[in-house]
């Protein structure tokens, strides 16, 4: 009997954890935000880019327009997207760049559901940024938020 609690608190304490090891990978690993090399500056605050994400700052410094990058809505890295930067579910995201373009006020990001395709458009596109779980190219540039490699 004695044998049998013992096995039963060892599983129970070996389960709590791998848990906090997860949890604690999760949060490490984060979402970064990259940027093309040209226009895109190295650091941002989290309000700026708050506010570039929601299509509330339109251009860059030197006047080059922002394109914004993201995974669809529907992907892990989108809705984790949605959940961690935006603070609200991929539909409410979805309906507020919908209000903002029928209301003329901006343009809806391009949009992905390929975390390599959404890299390429950030490398290829003077101005754009976007929002990966990591960076897979070396020449991709990746911005630091309030003093961080990771959102």
């Amino acid at each position: 009997m004695k044998i049998a609690s013992f096995r039963l608190i060892v599983i129970y304490v070996a389960t709590v954890v791998g848990l906090i090891v997860n949890e604690v990978q999760a949060q490490e690993s984060g979402l970064v935000v990259i940027g093309n090399s040209q226009s895109v500056p190295a650091e941002l605050r989290m309000d700026e880019l708050t506010s570039i994400l929601m299509g509330e700052k339109q251009r860059w410094d030197n006047g080059k327009k922002i394109e914004i990058a993201l995974m669809k809505t529907n992907t892990p890295i989108g809705n984790d997207t949605c959940a961690r930067v935006f603070h609200m579910s991929g539909n409410d995201l979805n309906k507020h760049f919908l209000a903002l373009v029928f209301q003329g006020k901006g343009e809806a990001p391009t949009f992905f559901t390929s975390a390599r395709d959404l890299e390429e458009f950030v490398l290829n596109n003077e101005g754009a940024i976007g929002i990966l779980d990591e960076a897979s190219n070396q020449s991709t540039k990746i911005i630091i938020v309030d003093g961080k490699k990771n959102l």
